[in-house]
């Protein structure tokens, strides 16, 4: 399909993109995957070339450039480059917490945070689910109660991306327990405040590379000059961000069918069976051209809800139908390749494997599938009288 989304300057940011992840990332992802972790120097290489928080302006480090698509080009050729667990951590730093701390900062925020942000020296992450809360935010139990000038955090975090070496830490909390999702506040919890630990790096199918922690708080105290927005609005807050970080899954979703296709197509005309090469079955050839244009579909409603949000038009409903498909499609597809792999699919040198291990989370984190479809059916605004 030829794609019209993309400019000049497009391209040549993807080239950079490429070259970044070809030259100082490809060759130690092996590495990276048994470690568990992205060594910070990557991080700081990616905001030296200007792969970080781009949209800060230039003034506090960053580029000034609003335009989504810079985000999604850089999430595709992380999963082309066969450095998706990377992918999952920039693309979070870059996409999600642009709304945080571009949207909701103050001017001596943007100052203390923007310039770290866009460098790498600073690594971002949020903190919304907990061990009895996931796609369901009004049931947190981390609480952070005023004192003075401070607020006093307690409770704990967990499946947090990036959240080894995270140094700022958007953290949801309830400021008022009585209060239901209205007493839901953001802090940004900083490395080294007392009381702030990390638990383990956790043990994941999938994305090894990419750090997945809990967070713990006892009795962690947090200026009130780092609460983000209006005491209370932290609910609707995290509601404003979630379109943009559900399109992001949705890229990368994308992206790894047809990487997956890709691969798959090298393969079945290399490997021969019953003296002729794989692709030359009829059956072989069915099931990619039917992948073909799943592919095709999905990109297209990709690149439909991109230009939507683009134009500020991507609603949360529209957000979460898009996330939904393209990422059931994505364990759909990527599983019929790894089958036409054969037993070598199952193998963890191949990179099928790494793709359907890395892909399955896509259906579960940004809101689980099934409740983007309760989201979505919501909308539809359906009562009895309708069903009768």
């Amino acid at each position: 399909m030829d794609r019209t989304l993309f400019s000049d300057e497009h391209h040549q940011f993807r080239a950079l993109a490429r070259d970044f992840l070809r030259t100082h990332c490809v060759p130690h992802v092996e590495k990276w995957e048994a470690n568990g972790a992205v060594p910070r120097d990557i991080w700081l290489k990616a905001g030296e070339l200007g792969l970080l928080g781009w949209e800060a302006p230039p003034e506090l480090g960053g580029l000034g450039l609003t335009d989504y698509r810079y985000n999604a080009i850089l999430a595709e050729e992380c999963v082309e480059a066969g450095c998706g667990s990377l992918g999952s951590g920039l693309c979070l730093h870059n996409d999600t917490l642009a709304h945080y701390l571009l949207d909701l900062t103050t001017d001596e925020q943007k100052q203390r945070w923007l310039p770290g942000w866009s460098s790498g020296a600073l690594i971002t992450a949020v903190a919304m689910t907990e061990p009895v809360a996931g796609s369901d935010l009004r049931a947190i139990r981390t609480t952070a109660r005023r004192d003075g000038d401070t607020y006093i955090v307690n409770g704990s975090k967990t499946f947090i991306t990036n959240g080894i070496l995270a140094d700022l830490v958007v953290c949801a909390v309830k400021t008022d327990i009585s209060a239901g999702h209205r007493g839901i506040s953001l802090l940004v919890l900083e490395r080294g405040m007392d009381g702030f630990r990390r638990g383990r790096n956790l043990d994941k199918i999938g994305q090894k590379s990419q750090d997945t922690a809990e967070l713990f708080f006892d009795d962690v105290q947090v200026p009130a000059t780092n609460r983000l927005g209006e005491e209370g609005r932290g609910f609707y807050y995290l509601m404003g961000g979630l379109p943009q970080e559900r399109l992001g899954v949705s890229v990368a979703a994308v992206a790894m069918i047809r990487r997956a296709l890709d691969i798959t197509k090298q393969y079945v005309r290399s490997r021969d069976a019953f003296g002729a090469p794989l692709g030359a079955l009829q059956h072989i050839r069915f099931e990619l051209a039917d992948m073909h244009t799943c592919l095709q579909s999905c990109q297209a409603y990709l690149d439909h809800a991109i230009e939507l949000h683009l134009q500020g038009r991507l609603t949360a409903e529209d957000a979460a139908g898009l996330k939904q498909w393209t990422t059931d499609r994505q364990c759909e597809v990527v599983d019929r390749c790894l089958q036409l792999h054969g037993g070598y699919g199952y193998m963890n040198e191949y990179e099928i494997a790494r793709l359907w291990r890395d892909g399955r989370v896509a259906r579960i984190y940004g809101g689980a599938n099934e409740i983007m479809k309760e989201v979505v059916g919501r909308s539809l605004r359906l009562d009895t009288s309708d069903l009768v």
